[in-house]
C-alpha cells in the first residue's frame, strides 16, 4: 500500500492524481464510492447470474458462485483504487485475501439463499420464467446486501486504512 503525498501529486498524470486523492475524502464519499463500485459489480454479478441459470440452464448455486468470483475481480480494483485511492502494488496476505474472504462470505449467504429459493420451489411456482429468474436474483442480492455495512467498515479500518 502506497500513500500518495501532495507532493507526489504534482508528477502524476490527472487521472492518477485524482485517485490519488484519497486523505481528502470523507467518511460520506467512501461510502458515495464503494456504493457505486457496488451498482457496478451488482450489474456484472446479475448479468452473469441471469444468463447463467436462464441462457445456459446452470444450477442456480453454480451461477452464483461464477457471477461473484467475476465480479470480485473489478470489486477489488475500484474500491482499492477509486474509492479509497491507495496505488502501488497490493499486499496480498494483508488485502486481497481478506477481500475475497468477504466476497465469499457474500457469496455464502446468497448461495444459501439461492439454494433455499430453488429448493422451496419458489422459483419454479413463479408463473413466468422471467419472474423465477427475478426470485433468483433477488435472492442472491440479499446475501449481499447483509454484508454490505460490515464489509464497508473492514475495507475502511482495516483492509484499505491509511
Amino acid at each position: 500500500m502506497t500513500a500518495v503525498t501532495t507532493a507526489d501529486r504534482e508528477f502524476l498524470p490527472a487521472p492518477q492524481a485524482a485517485l490519488a486523492d484519497s486523505s481528502s475524502r470523507t467518511l460520506l464519499q467512501k461510502i458515495s464510492r464503494c456504493a457505486s463500485v457496488s451498482v457496478i459489480t451488482t450489474v456484472i454479478s446479475l448479468s452473469t447470474l441471469t444468463i447463467a441459470t436462464a441462457g445456459l440452464g446452470m444450477a442456480a448455486w453454480v451461477a452464483n458462485v461464477l457471477a461473484v468470483s467475476i465480479a470480485t475481480v473489478p470489486s477489488y480494483s475500484l474500491n482499492r483504487r477509486w474509492t479509497w485511492g491507495l496505488t502501488g502494488p497490493s499486499d496480498f496476505r494483508r488485502q486481497v485475501v481478506p477481500f475475497w474472504v468477504l466476497a465469499f462470505a457474500g457469496l455464502l449467504l446468497s448461495t444459501l439463499a439461492v439454494e433455499l429459493t430453488q429448493v422451496s420451489g419458489l422459483d419454479a411456482a413463479m408463473p413466468s420464467p422471467l419472474l423465477a429468474t427475478g426470485a433468483v436474483l433477488a435472492a442472491h442480492l440479499s446475501g449481499f446486501a447483509v454484508l454490505w455495512i460490515v464489509q464497508f467498515i473492514v475495507l475502511d479500518r482495516v483492509l484499505f486504512a491509511e
